[in-house]
């Protein structure tokens, strides 16, 4: 083994390295990615992109935040961002109304339709992954529900560190993105 993959070892994973998992873990984003594709085209004759769709998550759980707000959680530009809201208000997705704070902004706010959509589209991709998972084999499914918990555990300590770094409602909004 070279150095640095003995840099990279995991402890307490005999045999594994931290870099091994991590492609594996990339493999399968890979995997549930075409999976919840097909679910999504299922869900609304009109699908939303993967940009579109991130919008939703986003103010699903910043209701009410601005156009310029949303731009920094997503690292986007003012235009770019209003043609996505454009896009997701002509779907009835979104809402635009004035801010109650200032008359300058507009609030962005998810529809009932909009939410109806991202219920669906959990859903579904929910029914994929049972159907996947319950082919497994009984242990394969009892270490897979403990390695996700560990995995889980360690991003949000990961993220619990790097929660000090970043304030204001940007930041909330894109650490629950």
């Amino acid at each position: 083994m070279d150095l640095q993959g003995s840099r990279l070892r995991s402890e307490g994973a005999p045999g594994g390295t931290a870099d091994a998992a991590a492609r594996a873990a990339c493999e399968v984003i890979a995997l549930l990615e075409v999976l919840w594709e097909h679910g999504r085209d299922a869900v609304s004759p009109a699908p939303v992109s993967s940009s579109q769709l991130r919008v939703m998550h986003i103010l699903e759980r910043a209701e009410g935040i601005n156009l310029r707000t949303l731009g920094d959680v997503l690292g986007a530009a003012p235009p770019s961002v209003s043609r996505l809201c454009d896009r997701l208000e002509a779907l009835g997705y979104v809402k635009r109304s004035a801010s109650e704070v200032s008359r300058r902004e507009v609030e962005l706010r998810l529809t009932a339709p909009g939410r109806t959509y991202l219920r669906d589209l959990r859903a579904r991709r929910e029914e994929a992954l049972v159907a996947a998972v319950a082919t497994m084999p009984v242990a394969a499914r009892e270490a897979l529900v403990h390695g996700l918990g560990e995995f889980r555990t360690a991003v949000e300590e990961r993220l619990a560190v790097g929660a000090g770094q970043l304030d204001g409602p940007a930041a909330k909004a894109g650490r629950s993105a």
